[in-house]
């Protein structure tokens, strides 16, 4: 099934401001909640459903790539993961939105703080060089990434400020009753565990820094620039949180033969000063293979000839570009003596002679009318 649009999921237009999305996003996040809607898996899903947007469009990166290229742009394993998480995923993450320290909602069930906080780790990013040929098909890649994870050997227990609840009561006594306000533990960070051994070498958390091997996905027609976002590939976070997420950015590599334009590709084909007067067929290379194309006689040097469909695919869209090919005349920079002769015969001939106003367009021109 296609996956709905996040503006619409909002009910939101792509101008809507942050406060907005945070507005809109807690509406449906009441509306779809959990405790309001007990053992409703259609509710449950409209609710993991706001979750994803919500994630992308509340993230200025994110949200500018999602504008960009669509859900291909939260592809490689996934920005926008909210259908993959689970509920407590959502309510570590969105805990401002739910209300609380941990992301009940008051008056819901487990409301007023009582979760424990689960801590994120740090996101990391890379670049990824690609070739065109890559690009063209799509490709996995395994990357070494350094990054922190949690050491093996580490033990830990609940922690003895907040008793494992990852928050702080207190109880203030007022003109109106008694108060009870609740904040998140200094001593464990609201994550309720204490660390009670360590392998040496960690920090204080038990955690340490390791290359790992990340595959990443990536779709074909990607661009340069463009970032993916691969969901808990990034560093670790202690015990009971979870992963941050891995950016990866597309570095495109240049081409000896293209140069890229969107999805279409532009080859420059040179050919000798006999075969454009006579006409000939020849080949020009493709990302995969070759093709052949005719030169008709008496072709002027700058002429376009457009090959549908073989240049790159889109990666918003369904379809190919084109590849364009600009025909240069090559002229020799050195002549034999009977090379010279023949040619400076020929320059007597009135064929030979430049039109004046011949009418030949020039190659921005000739590219507009390609695609007009």
């Amino acid at each position: 099934m296609a996956k709905r649009d996040y503006y619409d999921i909002l009910g939101l237009s792509k101008s809507a401001s942050a406060s907005e999305v945070k507005k809109a996003y807690r509406k449906l996040a009441l509306k779809y909640h959990p405790d309001k809607n007990p053992d409703d898996k259609v509710a449950e899903d409209k609710f993991k459903e706001a979750a994803e947007a919500y994630e992308v469009l509340s993230d200025d990166t994110k949200k500018q790539q999602y504008d960009r290229f669509g859900h291909a742009g939260m592809r490689g394993a996934g920005g926008g993961g909210g259908q993959h998480m689970n509920m407590e995923d959502i309510f570590s993450q969105f805990g401002d939105i739910f209300g609380g320290g941990g992301g009940g909602f008051g008056g819901f069930g487990g409301g007023g703080g009582g979760r424990r906080r689960r801590m994120k780790g740090a996101d990391l990013r890379i670049k990824v060089k690609l070739t065109l040929e890559e690009i063209a098909t799509g490709v996995k890649k395994k990357i070494k990434v350094a990054k922190q994870i949690q050491a093996p050997g580490v033990e830990h227990t609940d922690c003895s400020q907040c008793n494992g609840t990852g928050q702080i009561r207190r109880v203030t006594n007022t003109i109106l009753g008694a108060m009870q306000t609740s904040s998140t533990c200094p001593s464990c960070n609201g994550s309720g565990f204490s660390i009670s051994s360590k392998p040496s070498g960690t920090d204080e958390w038990g955690m340490k820094r390791e290359e790992e091997v990340v595959t990443i996905d990536i779709p074909s027609g990607v661009e340069n620039g463009m970032q993916l976002n691969v969901r808990g590939e990034g560093n670790g976070a202690p015990i009971g949180g979870v992963a941050g997420d891995l950016l990866v950015v597309v570095e495109e590599i240049s081409h000896k033969e293209f140069q890229r334009n969107g999805k279409n590709l532009h080859h420059d084909l040179y050919i000798s000063f006999i075969d454009a007067c006579l006409g000939s067929s020849t080949e020009v290379p493709l990302l995969t293979g070759k093709a052949k194309i005719k030169i008709e006689a008496g072709t002027q040097s700058g002429k376009l000839v457009r090959l549908r469909g073989k240049g790159l695919p889109s990666v918003e869209s369904y379809g190919n570009g084109d590849l364009l090919v600009n025909i240069n005349i090559w002229t020799p920079k050195t002549l034999t003596k009977e090379e010279r002769k023949t040619l400076e015969d020929l320059k007597k001939s009135a064929n030979f002679q430049p039109e004046t106003g011949h009418g030949e367009r020039g190659f921005f021109d000739k590219v507009t009318d390609l695609f007009s």
